[in-house]
C-alpha cells in the first residue's frame, strides 16, 4: 500500500484558485444582465423636445443607441436634420428604426396640439416622453421684466405640460407610457438671480408630482430628473433681465457634469422605473436637505452668495 500522502487545499487556496474562473464569470453575468435590462428599449418611440443640441441631442444618441425609433423635436429644422445624419451615419450601431424629425417651438403654444397629433401618427404611440427642451436665465428679480418671466415660464412650463397633455391620452388609452420631466437642482432650492428659472423649475416638479401620482392606476410612469449643472451652452443661451443673451459661459457650467453622464443617468432611470433622481454633487444634495431642515441656515447661505454675487453683472 502506498505511503504517498496528499496535500488537500485548504478553503483560501480554493478561493484563490478559483479567481481566474469567478471573475470571468460574474464580469459576463454583469454584462449580460445589463444587456437584458436595456433591451427592453428596444424599438420603444422616444419623443425627445430640444433634440437639436446639448442634453437633447446626446440623449438621441444614447436612446438610439440602444434600438429605440426617435422623434426628434426642436425649433431648428437644420439642427435636427445634422442630428438625424450623425446617428444614421454611427457604424457602432445596428438600429433599424429610422429617426424623425419636427419642428416645434413650445412658445407657440396655438402649435403644440397640432404638432402632438403629427407626433402620434409617425409610430402610432409614443413609448416614452422626454421633456427636455428649456431656457435659462440670469439676472436680478427687480429689474427683470414680466415678459421675460412670462417667456421662461412659457418655455420651461407651460409648453412642458401642453405636450404631456397632448401625447398623455394616447399613453392612458394603451395602458402604457413613461414621462420624464427634465427639472433641475434649481426645481427644488432657489438661488440667487435665478427668480425666473427656478420658479419655471420648482412649477415643473410640482405639476410632475402630481401627475405621477394620478396616472399611476393607467400604468402611466413618471420620472423627474434633477441635474446640477451640465456642460452645454445652456447658460450661453440664457435670457437676461431685458430679454437679451447672456452670451456668457459660466464657470459653473464648464465645471458641470458631462452630457453623456447624465443621458446615461437618464436612460438608466427610464430603464429602473425610478420616480426622480438628483444628478449632482454633495453639497448641492447638502442644500436640498438644508433648506427643509434647517431652513435659516439655508436662508443665511443664500443671503451671502447674493451679496458676494452682487458686483457682478446680471
Amino acid at each position: 500500500m502506498s505511503n504517498t500522502k496528499y496535500n488537500i487545499p485548504n478553503v483560501w487556496e480554493l478561493c484563490f484558485l478559483s479567481v481566474p474562473i469567478i471573475v470571468p464569470l460574474a464580469v459576463y453575468m454583469f454584462e449580460k444582465c445589463c444587456s437584458n435590462k436595456y433591451r427592453k428599449l428596444n424599438s420603444k418611440v422616444v419623443l425627445i423636445t430640444g433634440a437639436s443640441s446639448g442634453l437633447g441631442e446626446t440623449l438621441a444618441h444614447e436612446f438610439y443607441s440602444h434600438g429605440c425609433a426617435l422623434i426628434l423635436t426642436g425649433r431648428s429644422n437644420t439642427e435636427l436634420e445634422r442630428v438625424k445624419s450623425d446617428l444614421l451615419s454611427r457604424s457602432d450601431v445596428k438600429n433599424v428604426n429610422k429617426p424623425c424629425t419636427l419642428v416645434l417651438d413650445l412658445i407657440d403654444q396655438a402649435t403644440i396640439e397640432g404638432v402632438s397629433q403629427k407626433v402620434l401618427g409617425v409610430f402610432g404611440r409614443v413609448d416614452i416622453l422626454i421633456n427636455n427642451a428649456g431656457i435659462s436665465y440670469r439676472g436680478r428679480a427687480e429689474v427683470t421684466t414680466a415678459e421675460v418671466d412670462y417667456q421662461v415660464m412659457l418655455v420651461n412650463y407651460f409648453g412642458q405640460i401642453a405636450l404631456t397633455k397632448a401625447i398623455l391620452p394616447s399613453m392612458i388609452h394603451h395602458k402604457s407610457g413613461h414621462i420624464v420631466a427634465i427639472s433641475s437642482v434649481q426645481g427644488k432650492i432657489a438661488i440667487p438671480f435665478r427668480s425666473a428659472y427656478t420658479a419655471s423649475k420648482h412649477a415643473l416638479q410640482a405639476f410632475f408630482d402630481t401627475l405621477r401620482a394620478e396616472i399611476a392606476r393607467h400604468k402611466v410612469k413618471v420620472t423627474v430628473i434633477s441635474p446640477g449643472y451640465i456642460q452645454t451652452n445652456l447658460s450661453l443661451n440664457a435670457l437676461t433681465g431685458n430679454g437679451s443673451k447672456y452670451g456668457i459661459m459660466d464657470e459653473s457650467t464648464m465645471d458641470g457634469y458631462s452630457a453623456e453622464y447624465v443621458a446615461q443617468r437618464i436612460v438608466e432611470a427610464v430603464v429602473n422605473n425610478e420616480q426622480e433622481i438628483i444628478i449632482a454633487p454633495f453639497y448641492a444634495r447638502l442644500a436640498i436637505g438644508l433648506r427643509y431642515i434647517w431652513p435659516r441656515v439655508y436662508f443665511w447661505i443664500m443671503k451671502c452668495r447674493a451679496e458676494r454675487q452682487a458686483g457682478q453683472k446680471m
